[in-house]
């Protein structure tokens, strides 16, 4: 056993170890009480990323720093509370030990909180020649793709040429798809012009394809016909009830036989668990999320507990699960952290009962569609509360100032000058341990 000594000792405390920084490890963290345990939060960054606003950094709306938030940072008055930067590797239950790749961390109750990954739906070869959105480092990747193409349409050689780097193809017509594809054609028709002006962009074809019927399938039919007709107004070519067949680049080959010519294809179609080895199989779903009861144990274990997109709790009312989004994650954490809050004063515990509170997304500049409960409502309203949820929702005062500018300027001028293509430089000081 290779133990990670520089951890301090719990000083008769529970250790309580959380893996995943996100939604539902972040605010798990923040409702814990640290008199009674000591809180030991593991992240493979250093840092605290926001989401739902990936897609505005990759159409160079925002900077990375103003959604995102060092851990450190957040916790810097909490006396019980300790953050290591490693990869989670295995579970050893019987042990209570966490192995990581810096060493293993003992726990008396171990919180996995580790979200979802791209799924590819089996297809390696659509890893390798696509761009997914699943962090702000993938997001750069894509800012720097959608930037580099347009400097590839200024030496096209010809036609072909030019179509292939104007054309963008995106997978998945969730929230991220749809709002990136709005992005883009809102810089098609205010910015780009003005950057570029000596390309046509009238030739910039925006593919957006969805398997599913409709776009936006998690919310109502009014918000998805809402953001179909917003869509189209904004001359981008939908595909709805059809999936990408393959993608050998730069030929799209879609399940109608249809076949698009594209360099730039943006996966946001679907996501799948990151899980953690070591539990047993009864443990999982047969889509790889972990099972949870009403209290969010793992299925099989007292100490060890699921949140987030990573866990599915099964019931009557849901028997397919909750929807991983935010708020699940969110309400997972709070509830979880009330219950161990209460172990040591042996209350009763609290089931957790999902609230949805609603769904907001937005499709361009005025225009976005929500479902509020019973109110559904679409068009410049509609956007407008989208910018101020998000903006309240962004972690830290300085992040949330940078945003509201950067969306006034933008909405003043039509233009935010943050479209710089930076390449990292390979360095051996960034490879693995």
């Amino acid at each position: 056993m290779n133990l990670i000594t520089r951890i301090p000792d719990t000083n008769g405390k529970e250790r309580v170890v959380i893996i995943g920084g996100g939604f539902a490890g972040l605010e798990l963290a923040k409702k814990i009480d640290q008199k009674k345990y000591q809180i030991v939060l593991i992240d493979k960054n250093n840092y605290y990323q926001f989401q739902p606003l990936f897609y505005q950094v990759a159409s160079s709306g925002l900077e990375p720093s103003s959604i995102t938030y060092p851990h450190r940072k957040s916790f810097q008055r909490s006396k019980n509370f300790h953050f290591r930067m490693c990869k989670a590797q295995e579970v050893l239950p019987k042990e209570n030990i966490l192995r990581t790749n810096i060493g293993d961390i003992p726990y008396d109750k171990l919180i996995i909180s580790t979200g979802c990954d791209t799924n590819y739906f089996g297809n390696d070869k659509l890893r390798e020649d696509t761009f997914p959105l699943k962090s702000v480092s993938e997001s750069l990747l894509l800012r720097n793709r959608i930037l580099l193409s347009f400097e590839e349409a200024l030496s096209a050689k010809n036609e072909d040429e030019l179509k292939e780097t104007l054309t963008f193809v995106i997978v998945g017509g969730g929230a991220t798809g749809v709002e990136l594809a709005g992005a883009l054609a809102d810089m098609r028709s205010s910015i780009l012009p003005k950057d570029y002006p000596e390309i046509d962009f009238d030739k910039m074809e925006i593919h957006l394809i969805d398997a599913s019927p409709r776009i936006l399938s998690s919310m109502s039919e009014k918000a998805s016909t809402s953001a179909t007709n917003a869509l189209i107004k904004r001359n981008i070519i939908l595909h709805q009830n059809i999936s990408v067949k393959s993608y050998n680049r730069p030929e799209v080959e879609l399940s109608n036989e249809e076949k698009i010519i594209s360099r730039n294809v943006f996966w946001v179609a679907g996501v799948k668990p990151n899980s953690l080895n070591g539990l047993a199989e009864t443990a999982y779903h047969s889509r790889g999320r972990i099972l949870v009861n009403k209290l969010n144990q793992v299925n099989g274990y007292n100490d060890i507990f699921a949140i987030g997109d990573t866990a599915i709790l099964i019931t009557e009312e849901n028997p397919k699960g909750h929807p991983q989004v935010a708020q699940v994650a969110i309400q997972m954490a709070k509830n979880l952290a009330r219950n161990l809050n209460n172990f040591s004063d042996e209350k009763e515990y609290v089931p957790f009962v999902y609230h949805d509170r609603g769904s907001l997304a937005t499709i361009g500049r005025n225009a976005a569609v929500a479902d509020l409960g019973r109110f559904r409502f679409g068009g410049r309203f509609a956007w407008w509360l989208w910018l101020w949820v998000h903006i309240l929702s962004i972690i830290g005062m300085r992040n949330r100032i940078a945003v509201f500018i950067d969306w006034v300027w933008n909405y003043l001028n039509y233009d935010v000058s943050l479209r710089l293509l930076i390449k990292p430089k390979a360095n051996k000081m960034y490879e693995e341990q």
